[in-house]
């Protein structure tokens, strides 16, 4: 059974998702005008702008947090090190250029998420890529695959594979065993995912931020401590990204494959841009400025945070600690374990214990939910979710108990899945969505707090639903040459902007 899911996840990766990933990114960015890069620092403004949000609803930066508290994790602590193990330093390479390409990807799906999001009627909102491709393409059938491929993904797979994480960052350095750290784990994830939506976005708003500043920070003190060595770590990951030291030996093929693989991979797990998880938080989310695009726009500084930032801490705590040079054959979440107390002392291997377990924790009540949103799209029945509940709570525990390569294996196969058919998706898709990205643009430049009209794009109107996105203006179609709003005025309750900004002029430097 293992060697039929490798032969699978080897033509999966090897032959198609590797190009179809990089090209899609290319295929945004340019069609786009790098939004990634012109709209940086923009995107940070809002998102801290938009904490403030009406009772019951949820921020840009809760669900910015959640989406984050989903990618950081294993991906981030444990990935890297595999993919370091296996593909070499210059998979990190390739794992910089996913994120940088995986941005404008980002801004795409989480846009559609928040154009064709679901109503609660309780000031929440849910979504997906489920639901674009039922209301935009009116595919359920793929809906419901897509829905299906997601539960199984991260509620299931991925949150086994952090479980595992967990288990055996705590087991390596002390008496406790597997098992009840596995038990431990599910009671705590069953206290939390039992309480709903809200409990779990406040709970990410506040770890979240709280844990990836501590790593960046240790992060930041390790390279000063081998400050003399960054330049040799730099040309190592990018000598090796291109294969440029084994031409000499005649393997560079090989080795450069390796590296694109695992920096894809590994890239993919953690920041998962294109993956089509990232849009169920996005699509909670009721933004500010009232506009689908600013959501899209926020959510491309999860993609960098998760590896630009996060996964390039843990690349360079591996690469400057020597434990690949040892011949040690630690792999995982132990080899950045091992590697930080190498530079550190033994504070450094509790201090990524008490990471992972954070880090992981979050990841698996956030994938919870994901599934959890997608269950709805399929059925909405309290005893399912109930059985969903359990389910969840019990594979965390097998997880826990589980082989780091099972679990691995069974990651990349699923996510591999999802990303085919959400990047198929979303270049179908990606028209509306740069139509929004130049409406948003142009009421910027018109020195105008965006807001969205629906009206002004007639496909949308017609295929998003009714009680989304209400127009503020539909008595008067304000539009220029090329159909798009130029009325900054609205009189939904969603327009309705933090207390303390209430124009976008407010902010400092405006972008």
């Amino acid at each position: 059974m293992s060697g039929m899911i490798n032969a699978i996840t080897s033509v999966l990766w090897g032959y198609i998702l590797i190009y179809l990933l990089l090209g899609a990114g290319v295929y945004f960015t340019l069609r786009s005008r790098f939004v990634q890069i012109r709209h940086f620092i923009h995107a940070w403004k809002i998102m801290f702008a938009s904490r403030r949000t009406a009772k019951n609803e949820i921020s840009s930066f809760q669900a910015l947090c959640t989406s984050l508290a989903a990618h950081v994790g294993a991906g981030n602590l444990a990935g890297v090190a595999i993919a370091i193990y296996i593909g070499g330093p210059g998979a990190v390479f390739w794992m910089w250029v996913v994120a940088l390409l995986g941005m404008s990807s980002s801004y795409i799906e989480n846009t559609l998420a928040q154009l064709y999001k679901t109503n609660n009627n309780d000031g929440t909102f849910r979504g997906g890529p489920a639901y674009y491709i039922q209301k935009a393409l009116g595919l359920r059938w793929l809906g419901m695959l897509f829905s299906s491929l997601l539960l199984i993904t991260f509620g299931f797979v991925f949150n086994m594979v952090h479980a595992n994480s967990v288990a055996a960052s705590v087991s390596v350095h002390s008496d406790i065993s597997i098992e009840y750290i596995g038990l431990f784990f599910a009671l705590i994830t069953s206290l939390i995912i039992f309480r709903g939506i809200h409990t779990i976005t406040r709970f990410a708003e506040i770890v979240v931020p709280f844990m990836a500043l501590a790593y960046f920070l240790i992060a930041i003190v390790v390279v000063l401590m081998r400050l003399e060595d960054i330049p040799a770590v730099f040309s190592l990951i990018i000598s090796h990204a291109f294969g440029l030291e084994q031409a000499v030996g005649g393997g560079i093929g090989y080795s450069v494959a390796q590296a694109i693989m695992q920096g894809v991979k590994r890239g993919l797990f953690s920041n998962e841009a294109g993956m089509g998880s990232g849009p169920n938080a996005a699509a909670t989310a009721t933004p500010w400025p009232h506009h689908p695009a600013a959501q899209g726009i926020i959510s491309m500084t999860s993609v960098f945070i998760d590896t630009i930032v996060i996964c390039t801490a843990t690349a360079a705590i591996v690469l400057l600690s020597g434990q690949l040079e040892t011949g040690n054959t630690l792999n995982g979440i132990q080899l950045t374990q091992a590697s930080l107390g190498s530079i550190v002392g033994p504070w450094g291997q509790w201090f990524i214990t008490g990471a992972v377990i954070l880090f992981g924790f979050t990841s698996v009540v956030a994938n919870y939910y994901y599934g959890e949103s997608n269950l709805l799209f399929m059925k909405n029945n309290r005893k399912l979710l109930f059985l969903y509940r359990l389910i969840v709570v019990t594979l965390v525990y097998l997880g826990a108990v589980s082989s780091l390569e099972s679990v691995w294996i069974l990651a990349d196969l699923s996510m591999g899945l999802m990303a085919l058919i959400n990047l198929v998706v979303i270049v179908l898709l990606s028209g509306p969505a740069l139509q929004v990205l130049k409406d948003y643009d142009r009421q910027l430049q018109a020195g105008k707090t965006p807001v969205f009209n629906r009206r002004n794009f007639p496909f949308l109107h017609q295929t998003m639903d009714n009680d989304v996105w209400a127009s503020g203006s539909d008595e008067s179609d304000d539009s220029d040459e090329g159909g798009f709003s130029t009325s900054p005025e609205t009189t939904s309750s969603e327009a309705a902007s933090p207390k303390d900004i209430q124009n976008i002029d407010q902010l400092p430097d405006r972008f």
